[in-house]
């Protein structure tokens, strides 16, 4: 596993993205860990986190790319830390594009902020994490409604390496539907084989039990990636 992938494990845990214990998802499903990206909140946190994003997007798509998009709400930040980064490490200017939730009639209007998109555009799309699919579903038709653009991609921080809407992985259901790749900075795979029974911050998160409760969930959710 690269270096900045158990780095970014570390990182999770220390930012409390990542917890393991009894959780109830949207889809309804008992699961025994959770990530909530909604808590990177300090600037140094961000700052981090764009790094780990615009490293492993480097690697999964290059810099031949024009526009880094970031679905409202949580997208919004991911997109703007990531380009940001992405300058830092490797002089590329990327822009970066999100949409609102409301079409703004006024001022700067129309539904997106940040650049505008454009006929050509080779578009990545970036995420915190997705179950089911369903928000490409809406961020899919607002690219392409804009522009003739080519959407390379997704990219997401975590693959939790469970069923979508079918029998298929989520991550899997989305690149076939649209036709464009997706990957992740990590996947769950990786985490469990990462943290089962290291210590890590004082703590050991996946001991034999929860790996046990682990293990059980994907015997009924789980997918091979």
């Amino acid at each position: 596993m690269e270096q900045y992938k158990q780095e970014f494990i570390e990182f999770m845990i220390s930012c409390d993205v990542l917890k393991f214990g009894e959780f109830t998802l949207k889809s309804g499903r008992k699961s025994p860990f959770f990530m909530n990206a909604g808590a990177y909140v300090t600037g140094d946190a961000l700052e981090r986190l764009g790094e780990y994003y615009a490293k492993a997007i480097h690697k999964d798509y290059g810099d031949d790319f024009d526009v880094l998009f970031g679905p409202a709400y949580k997208g919004i930040p991911l997109s703007v830390a990531t380009v940001m980064a992405f300058y830092r490490l490797y002089g590329k200017k990327i822009r970066y594009c999100s949409n609102r939730k409301e079409v703004k009639d006024h001022g700067d209007t129309g539904i997106l902020l940040g650049s505008p998109l454009k006929d050509g555009d080779r578009v990545v799309i970036i995420e915190d994490v997705t179950t089911s699919g369903k928000s490409m579903e809406e961020t899919v038709p607002i690219l392409r409604a804009q522009a003739n653009v080519e959407i390379l991609g997704l990219e997401v921080s975590l693959n939790r390496c469970e069923r979508g809407k079918g029998d298929k992985g989520a991550l899997q259901e989305i690149s076939e539907l649209y036709g464009f790749k997706t990957n992740a900075i990590v996947s769950m795979e990786e985490v469990i084989s990462y943290l089962y029974n290291r210590e890590v911050g004082g703590r050991v998160l996946i001991d034999d039990a929860m790996k046990k409760s682990i293990d059980e969930y994907y015997a009924l959710y789980g997918v091979k990636n």
